[in-house]
Protein backbone atom coordinates (compact mmCIF):
# COMPACT_ATOMS: atom_id res chain seq x y z
CA UNK A 1 0.00 0.00 0.00
CA UNK A 2 1.03 3.37 -0.96
CA UNK A 3 0.39 5.90 2.00
CA UNK A 4 0.68 9.79 1.12
CA UNK A 5 0.32 13.02 3.71
CA UNK A 6 -2.37 14.94 2.35
CA UNK A 7 -2.39 18.58 3.88
CA UNK A 8 -5.03 21.82 3.49
CA UNK A 9 -2.71 24.74 3.69
CA UNK A 10 -5.41 27.19 2.83
CA UNK A 11 -6.64 26.81 6.13
CA UNK A 12 -3.49 28.58 7.35
CA UNK A 13 -0.03 27.66 6.95
CA UNK A 14 3.39 29.20 6.34
CA UNK A 15 5.89 27.89 3.96
CA UNK A 16 8.29 26.87 6.98
CA UNK A 17 4.92 24.94 8.11
CA UNK A 18 4.96 23.11 4.93
CA UNK A 19 8.06 22.18 4.67
CA UNK A 20 8.19 20.78 8.59
CA UNK A 21 5.34 18.40 7.46
CA UNK A 22 7.21 17.49 3.96
CA UNK A 23 10.65 16.82 5.37
CA UNK A 24 9.02 14.79 8.22
CA UNK A 25 6.58 13.12 5.38
CA UNK A 26 9.92 11.83 3.43
CA UNK A 27 11.86 11.27 6.88
CA UNK A 28 9.35 8.70 8.59
CA UNK A 29 8.85 7.11 5.04
CA UNK A 30 5.84 8.29 3.74
CA UNK A 31 5.80 7.45 0.02
CA UNK A 32 4.30 11.29 -1.07
CA UNK A 33 3.19 14.74 -0.11
CA UNK A 34 0.58 16.54 -1.60
CA UNK A 35 -1.33 19.51 -0.76
CA UNK A 36 -5.02 21.46 -2.07
CA UNK A 37 -5.25 23.84 -4.51
CA UNK A 38 -6.97 26.39 -3.27
CA UNK A 39 -6.86 30.22 -2.19
CA UNK A 40 -9.30 31.05 0.65
CA UNK A 41 -9.82 29.10 3.99
CA UNK A 42 -12.88 27.28 4.23
CA UNK A 43 -15.02 27.57 7.67
CA UNK A 44 -14.48 29.55 10.53
CA UNK A 45 -10.95 31.79 11.31
CA UNK A 46 -8.61 34.09 9.87
CA UNK A 47 -6.35 31.66 7.95
CA UNK A 48 -3.40 33.54 8.88
CA UNK A 49 -0.92 33.92 7.50
CA UNK A 50 -2.72 33.64 4.10
CA UNK A 51 -3.25 31.70 0.64
CA UNK A 52 -0.20 30.10 -0.48
CA UNK A 53 0.15 29.11 -4.53
CA UNK A 54 -0.32 25.47 -4.95
CA UNK A 55 2.68 24.69 -7.49
CA UNK A 56 5.00 28.15 -6.59
CA UNK A 57 5.01 26.00 -2.55
CA UNK A 58 5.82 22.61 -4.58
CA UNK A 59 8.49 24.02 -6.79
CA UNK A 60 10.38 25.34 -2.99
CA UNK A 61 9.35 21.46 -1.45
CA UNK A 62 11.01 20.40 -5.25
CA UNK A 63 14.68 21.88 -3.58
CA UNK A 64 13.78 20.91 0.00
CA UNK A 65 13.06 17.35 -0.56
CA UNK A 66 14.96 14.18 -2.06
CA UNK A 67 12.80 11.48 -2.35
CA UNK A 68 8.66 11.89 -1.74
CA UNK A 69 6.26 12.26 -4.69
CA UNK A 70 4.67 16.13 -5.00
CA UNK A 71 1.75 17.03 -6.23
CA UNK A 72 -1.87 18.67 -5.94
CA UNK A 73 -5.14 17.00 -4.76
CA UNK A 74 -6.20 18.52 -7.36
CA UNK A 75 -5.58 22.19 -9.13
CA UNK A 76 -8.87 23.67 -10.62
CA UNK A 77 -9.51 24.37 -14.02
CA UNK A 78 -10.36 27.77 -13.70
CA UNK A 79 -7.15 28.97 -11.86
CA UNK A 80 -4.73 28.49 -15.12
CA UNK A 81 -4.48 28.16 -18.54
CA UNK A 82 -3.60 24.77 -19.80
CA UNK A 83 -0.43 26.07 -21.54
CA UNK A 84 0.84 27.94 -18.58
CA UNK A 85 -0.42 25.16 -16.27
CA UNK A 86 2.18 22.49 -18.75
CA UNK A 87 5.07 25.11 -18.05
CA UNK A 88 4.85 25.23 -14.37
CA UNK A 89 4.27 21.46 -13.64
CA UNK A 90 7.25 20.67 -16.58
CA UNK A 91 9.42 22.57 -13.95
CA UNK A 92 8.49 21.61 -10.88
CA UNK A 93 9.10 18.07 -12.13
CA UNK A 94 12.28 18.88 -13.56
CA UNK A 95 13.53 20.93 -10.14
CA UNK A 96 12.22 17.51 -8.01
CA UNK A 97 14.11 15.45 -10.35
CA UNK A 98 11.06 13.79 -11.65
CA UNK A 99 8.99 13.52 -8.46
CA UNK A 100 5.66 15.49 -9.47
CA UNK A 101 2.26 14.56 -10.34
CA UNK A 102 -1.05 16.46 -11.11
CA UNK A 103 -4.02 16.15 -9.96
CA UNK A 104 -6.47 18.08 -11.77
CA UNK A 105 -10.33 18.91 -11.38
CA UNK A 106 -13.35 21.05 -12.43
CA UNK A 107 -13.13 23.83 -9.54
CA UNK A 108 -15.94 23.99 -7.35
CA UNK A 109 -15.20 27.00 -4.45
CA UNK A 110 -16.65 29.95 -5.73
CA UNK A 111 -15.84 32.13 -2.59
CA UNK A 112 -12.45 31.77 -3.48
CA UNK A 113 -12.97 32.71 -7.23
CA UNK A 114 -14.66 36.06 -5.86
CA UNK A 115 -12.09 37.20 -3.55
CA UNK A 116 -9.38 37.02 -5.60
CA UNK A 117 -11.05 38.37 -9.16
CA UNK A 118 -10.51 34.66 -10.62
CA UNK A 119 -13.35 34.25 -13.30
CA UNK A 120 -15.85 30.94 -12.33
CA UNK A 121 -17.57 29.65 -15.57
CA UNK A 122 -20.99 28.28 -14.52
CA UNK A 123 -20.23 24.95 -17.56
CA UNK A 124 -16.51 23.33 -15.89
CA UNK A 125 -16.18 20.22 -16.71
CA UNK A 126 -15.63 20.92 -20.57
CA UNK A 127 -12.49 23.01 -19.58
CA UNK A 128 -11.35 20.25 -17.57
CA UNK A 129 -11.43 17.45 -19.85
CA UNK A 130 -10.07 20.02 -22.63
CA UNK A 131 -6.87 21.30 -20.24
CA UNK A 132 -6.13 17.24 -19.51
CA UNK A 133 -5.83 17.55 -23.93
CA UNK A 134 -4.07 20.59 -23.94
CA UNK A 135 -1.72 19.50 -21.10
CA UNK A 136 -0.67 16.02 -22.11
CA UNK A 137 -0.96 17.14 -25.60
CA UNK A 138 1.93 19.57 -25.04
CA UNK A 139 4.14 17.21 -22.96
CA UNK A 140 3.69 15.00 -25.65
CA UNK A 141 4.96 16.19 -28.43
CA UNK A 142 8.46 15.82 -29.68
CA UNK A 143 10.88 18.22 -29.27
CA UNK A 144 11.31 20.19 -32.52
CA UNK A 145 7.42 19.26 -33.63
CA UNK A 146 4.71 22.13 -32.84
CA UNK A 147 1.16 21.51 -31.19
CA UNK A 148 -2.01 23.36 -32.26
CA UNK A 149 -5.25 23.26 -30.41
CA UNK A 150 -8.80 24.77 -31.45
CA UNK A 151 -11.35 24.16 -29.06
CA UNK A 152 -14.39 25.11 -27.63
CA UNK A 153 -12.51 26.81 -24.57
CA UNK A 154 -8.63 27.43 -25.49
CA UNK A 155 -6.86 27.87 -28.67
CA UNK A 156 -3.01 27.24 -28.97
CA UNK A 157 -1.18 28.06 -32.01
CA UNK A 158 1.82 26.87 -33.48
CA UNK A 159 2.75 26.07 -29.82
CA UNK A 160 7.30 25.28 -29.48
CA UNK A 161 5.15 22.70 -26.51
CA UNK A 162 8.00 23.63 -24.22
CA UNK A 163 9.88 22.39 -21.98
CA UNK A 164 8.90 18.83 -21.46
CA UNK A 165 8.58 17.29 -17.62
CA UNK A 166 11.74 14.84 -16.91
CA UNK A 167 9.52 11.67 -16.81
CA UNK A 168 7.94 9.75 -19.36
CA UNK A 169 3.93 9.54 -19.26
CA UNK A 170 3.09 6.39 -18.03
CA UNK A 171 -0.04 5.89 -20.13
CA UNK A 172 3.00 6.62 -23.13
CA UNK A 173 6.61 5.90 -22.05
CA UNK A 174 7.44 7.19 -25.66
CA UNK A 175 6.73 10.76 -24.92
CA UNK A 176 6.99 12.84 -21.86
CA UNK A 177 4.35 13.12 -19.28
CA UNK A 178 4.10 12.91 -15.53
CA UNK A 179 1.20 10.85 -14.03
CA UNK A 180 -2.36 12.75 -14.14
CA UNK A 181 -4.57 12.40 -10.89
CA UNK A 182 -8.23 12.67 -12.31
CA UNK A 183 -11.04 12.03 -9.15
CA UNK A 184 -14.17 13.09 -8.58
CA UNK A 185 -18.08 11.10 -7.99
CA UNK A 186 -19.25 11.85 -10.83
CA UNK A 187 -21.50 8.77 -12.53
CA UNK A 188 -19.87 8.99 -16.29
CA UNK A 189 -17.83 11.71 -17.21
CA UNK A 190 -15.67 11.22 -14.31
CA UNK A 191 -14.30 7.86 -15.03
CA UNK A 192 -14.27 8.41 -18.47
CA UNK A 193 -11.95 10.99 -18.51
CA UNK A 194 -10.09 9.39 -15.57
CA UNK A 195 -9.92 6.33 -17.97
CA UNK A 196 -8.39 8.22 -21.06
CA UNK A 197 -6.15 10.55 -19.54
CA UNK A 198 -5.20 9.68 -15.63
CA UNK A 199 -2.75 6.99 -14.04
CA UNK A 200 -4.56 7.54 -10.91
CA UNK A 201 -8.58 7.80 -10.11
CA UNK A 202 -9.21 9.38 -6.30
CA UNK A 203 -12.12 9.20 -4.36
CA UNK A 204 -11.69 12.28 -2.03
CA UNK A 205 -14.14 11.75 1.10
CA UNK A 206 -16.11 8.96 0.07
CA UNK A 207 -18.97 6.90 2.23
CA UNK A 208 -17.59 4.23 2.52
CA UNK A 209 -20.19 2.59 1.19
CA UNK A 210 -19.96 4.08 -2.08
CA UNK A 211 -16.09 2.99 -2.67
CA UNK A 212 -16.83 -0.33 -4.36
CA UNK A 213 -19.60 0.74 -6.99
CA UNK A 214 -17.69 4.04 -7.51
CA UNK A 215 -14.61 1.60 -8.76
CA UNK A 216 -16.22 -0.31 -10.49
CA UNK A 217 -18.05 2.49 -12.83
CA UNK A 218 -13.83 3.60 -13.46
CA UNK A 219 -13.05 0.52 -14.12
CA UNK A 220 -16.11 -0.26 -16.93
CA UNK A 221 -14.33 3.23 -18.48
CA UNK A 222 -11.63 1.15 -19.17
CA UNK A 223 -13.06 -1.43 -20.64
CA UNK A 224 -15.04 -0.12 -22.73
CA UNK A 225 -12.02 2.19 -24.88
CA UNK A 226 -9.89 -0.96 -24.32
CA UNK A 227 -7.84 -0.29 -21.36
CA UNK A 228 -6.71 -2.57 -18.78
CA UNK A 229 -8.51 -1.08 -15.78
CA UNK A 230 -5.20 -2.90 -13.53
CA UNK A 231 -3.21 -0.20 -15.27
CA UNK A 232 -4.95 2.78 -13.15
CA UNK A 233 -4.41 3.05 -9.55
CA UNK A 234 -6.95 3.33 -7.37
CA UNK A 235 -7.00 5.92 -4.46
CA UNK A 236 -8.66 6.86 -1.61
CA UNK A 237 -8.56 10.00 0.45
CA UNK A 238 -9.85 10.36 3.71
CA UNK A 239 -9.34 12.55 7.00
CA UNK A 240 -6.63 11.02 9.62
CA UNK A 241 -6.98 11.26 13.33
CA UNK A 242 -4.95 8.40 15.39
CA UNK A 243 -4.18 7.86 18.62
CA UNK A 244 -2.96 5.09 20.88
CA UNK A 245 -5.91 5.31 22.77
CA UNK A 246 -9.32 6.98 22.80
CA UNK A 247 -7.98 9.85 25.09
CA UNK A 248 -5.81 10.46 22.29
CA UNK A 249 -7.72 10.33 18.96
CA UNK A 250 -10.39 12.67 20.76
CA UNK A 251 -7.90 14.76 21.41
CA UNK A 252 -6.66 14.68 18.27
CA UNK A 253 -10.00 15.70 16.63
CA UNK A 254 -11.01 18.18 19.06
CA UNK A 255 -7.46 19.88 17.42
CA UNK A 256 -9.20 19.99 14.30
CA UNK A 257 -12.61 20.78 14.97
CA UNK A 258 -14.25 17.09 13.83
CA UNK A 259 -16.56 15.25 16.67
CA UNK A 260 -14.89 12.09 17.62
CA UNK A 261 -17.53 9.75 16.80
CA UNK A 262 -18.36 11.09 13.10
CA UNK A 263 -14.17 11.23 12.37
CA UNK A 264 -14.18 7.37 13.81
CA UNK A 265 -16.95 6.35 11.43
CA UNK A 266 -15.59 8.59 7.82
CA UNK A 267 -11.54 8.48 7.87
CA UNK A 268 -8.70 6.92 8.91
CA UNK A 269 -8.88 7.44 12.65
CA UNK A 270 -8.90 5.27 15.53
CA UNK A 271 -6.24 3.51 17.01
CA UNK A 272 -3.22 2.28 14.85
CA UNK A 273 -5.24 -1.00 14.51
CA UNK A 274 -8.24 0.37 13.36
CA UNK A 275 -6.71 2.53 10.94
CA UNK A 276 -5.07 -0.59 9.66
CA UNK A 277 -7.90 -2.76 9.34
CA UNK A 278 -9.68 0.55 7.27
CA UNK A 279 -7.15 0.35 4.66
CA UNK A 280 -7.23 -3.14 4.62
CA UNK A 281 -10.63 -3.29 3.70
CA UNK A 282 -9.90 -0.72 1.15
CA UNK A 283 -6.97 -2.78 -0.31
CA UNK A 284 -9.66 -6.10 -0.85
CA UNK A 285 -11.52 -3.41 -2.96
CA UNK A 286 -8.68 -2.80 -4.90
CA UNK A 287 -7.20 0.51 -3.64
CA UNK A 288 -3.64 0.64 -3.67
CA UNK A 289 -2.24 3.74 -2.71
CA UNK A 290 -4.36 6.02 -0.15
CA UNK A 291 -4.01 9.44 1.19
CA UNK A 292 -4.14 10.91 5.10
CA UNK A 293 -5.37 14.64 5.19
CA UNK A 294 -3.65 15.96 8.11
CA UNK A 295 -5.25 18.78 9.26
CA UNK A 296 -3.11 19.51 12.32
CA UNK A 297 0.35 20.40 10.49
CA UNK A 298 1.88 21.11 13.88
CA UNK A 299 1.58 18.06 15.43
CA UNK A 300 4.14 16.13 14.02
CA UNK A 301 3.99 13.41 16.48
CA UNK A 302 0.79 12.47 14.82
CA UNK A 303 2.76 11.65 11.44
CA UNK A 304 4.95 9.68 13.73
CA UNK A 305 2.86 7.70 15.03
CA UNK A 306 1.49 6.65 12.07
CA UNK A 307 5.09 6.39 10.27
CA UNK A 308 5.95 3.87 13.61
CA UNK A 309 2.36 1.92 14.07
CA UNK A 310 0.45 1.64 11.08
CA UNK A 311 3.07 1.81 7.88
CA UNK A 312 4.91 -1.23 9.23
CA UNK A 313 1.61 -3.51 9.22
CA UNK A 314 0.78 -2.76 5.67
CA UNK A 315 3.79 -4.81 3.82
Amino acid sequence: MDVRIFTEPQQGASYADLLAVATATEELGFDGFFRSDHYLRMGEGDGLPGPSDAWTTLAGLARDTQRVRLGTLVSPVTFRPPGILAIQVAQVDEMSGGRVELGLGAGWFEAEHTAYGIPYPDKRIGRLEEQLEVVTGLWGTPVGERYSHAGEHYTLTDSPALPKPVQASPLDPSRAGVPIIVGGHGPKRTPALAAKYASEFNLGFPELADVAPKLERVRAACRDIGRDPESLVMSVALVACVGRDDAEVDRRAAAIGRDPIEVRSVGFAGTPSAVVDRIGALAELGVSRVYLQVLDLHDLDHLELVAQEVLPQLG
